[in-house]
């Protein structure tokens, strides 16, 4: 059986580069990235687990931009360590303008402690930043399992 263990990275083409480079700079910057690569039409972020990457659209892609219900991309969702860090990425959106989908509630229906903010990009590519307690008690519960596997 083969385990998936992360994402290691999401690739994106974007209609202008100039300007989601700066979108994205902003954004990863805030949330913990750092720009560490940017060679011809390519831009690469990374936190030390996920890397982020924009690339310029063909002239193909440009001739269409992205609707939300095609088939394909419909969000990535961020997840965060805490409510607060939900609420403080929610002010820093609404500092840079960025367009709320939803601003931040509690989505109870997902699970014990959902709470999220969504948000779009330039080119109207939906994120998600989110904090869910469930997954939190979870990961914490496999940590102790294995903790006594190990013990024992």
């Amino acid at each position: 059986m083969v385990q998936v263990v992360g994402i290691d990275h999401l690739a994106i083409r974007v209609g202008d580069l100039a300007r989601s480079k700066r979108f994205y700079d902003a954004l990863l910057c805030f949330m913990g990235f750092v720009r560490e690569w940017e060679f011809g039409e390519v831009v690469g972020w990374d936190n030390g687990e996920t890397m982020y990457w924009i690339t310029q659209a063909d002239a193909e892609g440009l001739r269409r931009p992205h609707r939300t219900g095609d088939i394909g991309y419909h969000h990535y969702a961020f997840e965060l360590a805490s409510r607060t860090e939900v609420d403080e990425l929610y002010a820093f959106l609404l500092a840079h303008d960025v367009e709320i989908v939803d601003a931040p509630a509690d989505y109870p229906d997902y699970g014990e402690g959902y709470y999220a903010v969504y948000f779009l990009d330039p080119d109207g590519l939906k994120f998600e930043a989110m904090h869910f307690v469930e997954k939190e008690k979870r990961r914490a519960a496999r940590a102790a399992a294995k903790r006594d596997r190990t013990a024992a």
